[in-house]
This record gives C-alpha cells, sequence and structure tokens, in this order.
C-alpha cells in the first residue's frame, strides 16, 4: 500500500518492494530451479544408461566418447563463440547456422587437395582459407548489411552445401594420406589424437573465454553492446571475429572427420541439430544463460553419451536426432522465460 506525504506526493511503504524488484527475484528464482532441473536430469539420464548399458561406465568407453565427440566439441566451441558475441537471444543474437555445411566444404577442399598431391600443409591451408571465406561472408552479412544473424547464415550454408556438391558432385571422396592414417591410429598415453585434439582445444577455449581481456570484452559485446562501444570496444570488429574462429572451427573440425572417416562424405549438414544442441545446452550451466568453456564441454560429453547409451542398448540412432530436438525445444523456452529481464 502508498501513503500521502505532507507534500502531496506518494509514498511506499518500508515493507513494500518495487515491482521490477520482485519480477527480478522470481526471475531468479526460475532461473535457479532451470539450472538445478537440467542437471538433474543429466544425471538421471546417464545413471539410467550406468544401470543398463552394458559397459557404460568403463574407462574405454569413457575415452571412446571422448574421441567420437571431438569434431562436435570444436564445432560447438565455434557456436557458442558466436552466441557469446552476438548474443544469446534465439531471434536476434548470434547464432551460425552454415558451421555443419562449412565442415562439409572444407573437408571436401581438404580431400580433393590431398587425392591431387598437394602436400598436406598447403591443403590444410587451403581448407583453413576456406572456412575463413565463409566465416568472412557471415561477417559481413550481419555487421555490414545489419542482415539478422538467423537469416545471414541460413543464406550461406545453403550457398555453402550447393558448393560442397559442385565441388564432390555428390560423392564419396576417400583418403588414404599417411597424415589422416596417422591421425586416425596415432595416440599418446593411450589416448588418441582425436581425444587429445579436444582436450588440447577445451583448455584452449577456457583460458581464452575466461582468463584473458579478449574473453571479458567478448562477454561484454554479446551481453551489453551499447555500453561495449561506449567504452570503446569495437562491437563490430569482435562480432566478426567470432564469425572468422567459427569458420576456423569448422575448418580444424573437417580435418579431424576425415581422419576418422578416412573420406570426404556428403551428409555433414546433418551436425548442424548436435551442433546446436551442445552450444544451448550449454548455457544452463550458466548463471546469465550465456555459453561458457565448461558447460560447451560439459554438453557435447553428455551428448556423446547419449548416443553411446542408445548405441549399447541397440536402440535406433534416429532418437538421438529427436531427442536433441526436445531437449533445444526446452531448453530455450526454459531460459527464454528464466532469463532476467534487462529492461
Amino acid at each position: 500500500m502508498s501513503a500521502v506525504s505532507a507534500n502531496g506526493n506518494m509514498t511506499m511503504k518500508a515493507s513494500e518492494k518495487p515491482p521490477a524488484t520482485v519480477s527480478s527475484g522470481r526471475k531468479a528464482i526460475v532461473a535457479f530451479l532451470v539450472r538445478l532441473g537440467a542437471i538433474g536430469c543429466f544425471v538421471l539420464i546417464l545413471l539410467y544408461f550406468a544401470f543398463t548399458a552394458p559397459g557404460f561406465l568403463s574407462f574405454y568407453n569413457a575415452l571412446n566418447v571422448v574421441e567420437q565427440s571431438a569434431i562436435l566439441g570444436i564445432l560447438a566451441f565455434g557456436m557458442s563463440t558466436v552466441i557469446i558475441g552476438g548474443g544469446s537471444d534465439v531471434q536476434t543474437g548470434g547464432i551460425d547456422l552454415s558451421m555443419a555445411a562449412t565442415t562439409g566444404l572444407c573437408a571436401a577442399v581438404f580431400a580433393s587437395m590431398l587425392n591431387a598431391g598437394f602436400p598436406t600443409p598447403v591443403a590444410f591451408l587451403a581448407t583453413l582459407a576456406t572456412g575463413l571465406i565463409v566465416g568472412l561472408m557471415n561477417a559481413v552479412a550481419v555487421v555490414r548489411l545489419n542482415i539478422l544473424p538467423l537469416l545471414a547464415t541460413l543464406a550461406t550454408m545453403n550457398i555453402v552445401a550447393g558448393a560442397e556438391l559442385i565441388l564432390t558432385q555428390n560423392t564419396v571422396l576417400p583418403v588414404t594420406a599417411d597424415f589422416v592414417a596417422a591421425m586416425a591410429m596415432g595416440s599418446v598415453a593411450g589416448i588418441s589424437f582425436l581425444a587429445w585434439s579436444l582436450i588440447v582445444f577445451t583448455v584452449f577455449m577456457v583460458i581464452a573465454l575466461h582468463f584473458t581481456g579478449f574473453g571479458l570484452r567478448l562477454y561484454a559485446v554479446g551481453g551489453h553492446p551499447e555500453a561495449a562501444r561506449a567504452a570503446g570496444i569495437g562491437v563490430g570488429r569482435y562480432v566478426t571475429g567470432t564469425y572468422l574462429f567459427s569458420g576456423a572451427c569448422a575448418a580444424m573440425a573437417s580435418v579431424l572427420l576425415i581422419s576418422r572417416l578416412s573420406a570426404s562424405t556428403p551428409g555433414t549438414g546433418e551436425l548442424l541439430l548436435s551442433i546446436l544442441a551442445a552450444a544451448l545446452l550449454g548455457t544452463v550451466f550458466s548463471r546469465r544463460f550465456v555459453p561458457t568453456a565448461a558447460g560447451t564441454l560439459l554438453s557435447t560429453l553428455f551428448i556423446g553419451f547419449l548416443a553411446n547409451g542408445f548405441q549399447l542398448l541397440n536402440v535406433s540412432s534416429y532418437w538421438v536426432n529427436g531427442v536433441q530436438g526436445a531437449l533445444i525445444l526446452l531448453v530455450v523456452a526454459a531460459t527464454s522465460f528464466a532469463r532476467p529481464s534487462e529492461r
């Protein structure tokens, strides 16, 4: 209730809280419950597989999941970086729908150049350049042309997918280079090169995002772009950098993909759902519902263990896509409601 002061102004009682404060408190409680519920669901699913899937808890199986998750993990880190720099709003925030298609195109370039007899370093540089060019296309569309990231990267995705089909003629390009065999079969301390690639890349991302000035400024650009701009931070340059990094991640993932499959294969675009799931699920581990390095890694491994559990139980892999889609829907709906209002 309110009272009228001596000068005629309306005043609030000391026990009364402003509506904004009450709303903010409720949002904080809901946000905590969303995070707690999501973590609880993850734990329950893993416990179910632990008791029902034979060999699920074995050390060998855990290493196998890490190895299988290496490609997805690197791509998810690229997507998470774009979301951090562009903002986590699902409608207008940062997103790169072209990542999976870019990975396919980069894999086709790498395989084609190796099969043509080019040295591995040259093939890798050409692959990296391909990823950076696609990233630059996205950056120009988003930063310079002010097209919504969702639409800009959707258009780029179709352009890149068409380029891959033209290059490969929609056929498998087998690769027999020594480098590919070494990456596929090599190991250090009993851990495969593919698994090590995810471990090393995760350490790099943790340091870059959470222990450098660049990472702090990137979070500022995505969370409060106007304030970052007022502080003298080049918002456009940082957003451009995220798309370039996304393209570089696609290039690196394509090399690992060829190493794992010994070929460039059509259909890489199917990875998009898993990439989005890993990046978006990682936000539930953050107090502000934005991606973090640890959250992205945990969600990537969760998806890897989910697919692995289905395989051990002889459940069709098609169910994995359905579960991932449902998780994306639930996370986006929950975080959109629970994210604290900025107004």
